[in-house]
């Protein structure tokens, strides 16, 4: 096996490894708190109580629950919600997954669209007034948290405070067409973008004085393709680095700007969960984005060998 396919392999097998511990934990941490699922401020006759918990197998022994659980996981069974009587919560996460990945690649794809140009541009007139107003820019957007940033938009594109004729530009809230979706991409999208934006212009100013670079501009190249051809691609293993970081911060950003735009997504289902103590769903949930985060940061370190052939996997002794 080629020394990129076992790292594939190890970085895989390492992944399984790490979702069977958040899940042990996440399993843990959830009996180890007071209180229960059925626990609530009138409280339900011991026999009612009985039956329930084992309809849902929380009268037997831990140790059983927890097998049952891994077992059901193992399978691709997570279970049936507490709260959504009647309803799986694969189904659950099926219906609300595509709306939270819509939500969350938008606004990386918008971040990494105003972000990259945007830090190429600064570090090309350096010092100039373009290059102050950027970083003041995306330091305004970095310092701005998004449960701030979402009301202010609607304020000002729904509401028109405080310019009237703004009024009725955009929807304040739900995720039904290409209109909607405008303010809580935004919202969500600034905050990557302006770290993108300062990341981009520190490593381009760092390669922009370059011997390659001076070169590339002594044969006549356009200053276009001197910045984004050979200055950039040089650039993007720092640009790389925060990638990981950023699809965390949009995947735990998004749950708060679900909560703002109304919109049906699994961050909802998660606030929910959690109030409302529904184990399987809490599991469940955890276990998604924690996937989502191991394969985004898989997909990074994969594309470093891409941009640097330096980072690459050696091929392992034994050959493959």
């Amino acid at each position: 096996m080629s020394g990129k396919g076992l790292y594939i392999l190890k970085r895989l097998l390492g992944a399984v490894i790490t979702l069977a511990v958040i899940a042990t934990l996440t399993f843990a941490l959830l009996r180890i708190l007071p209180g229960g699922p059925f626990d609530t401020e009138k409280a339900l006759p011991d026999e009612v109580k009985a039956n329930i918990e084992a309809r849902y197998g929380l009268d037997r022994p831990l140790l059983e629950q927890y097998l049952n659980f891994m077992s059901g996981l193992v399978r691709g069974d997570l279970g049936e919600s507490y709260k959504y009587v009647g309803r799986s919560v694969a189904d659950i996460i099926s219906e609300a997954l595509p709306v939270s990945m819509e939500l969350g690649l938008m606004s990386l794809l918008l971040a990494y669209i105003v972000g990259i140009p945007l830090g190429v541009f600064a570090a090309a007139r350096h010092n100039s007034a373009f290059d102050t107003g950027a970083m003041l820019i995306a330091v305004s957007g970095v310092a701005l948290p998004s449960f701030m940033v979402g009301p202010l938009l609607i304020s000002l594109f729904s509401f028109g405070i405080p310019f009237a004729f703004l009024q009725g530009s955009l929807p304040p809230a739900l995720w039904e067409s290409p209109a909607h979706y405008i303010l809580p991409v935004v919202t969500l999208g600034l905050r990557p973008a302006a770290i993108l934006a300062r990341m981009t212009r520190g490593a381009v100013l760092e390669s922009i004085h370059q011997d390659y670079v001076r070169t590339a501009r002594a044969k006549g190249v356009s200053e276009r393709v001197v910045l984004f051809k050979h200055v950039l691609r040089n650039s993007l293993i720092p640009i790389l680095s925060i990638s990981g970081p950023l699809v965390a911060g949009l995947l735990s950003g998004s749950f708060i700007i679900e909560i703002i735009f109304a919109i049906p997504g699994i961050g909802k289902h998660l606030v929910q969960s959690v109030t409302n103590r529904d184990y399987p769903l809490i599991l469940a949930l955890t276990l998604v984005f924690s996937m989502m985060l191991v394969i985004a940061n898989l997909v990074v370190d994969l594309l470093y060998g891409f941009v640097d052939p330096r980072v690459r996997p050696e091929k392992s002794g034994s050959g493959g």
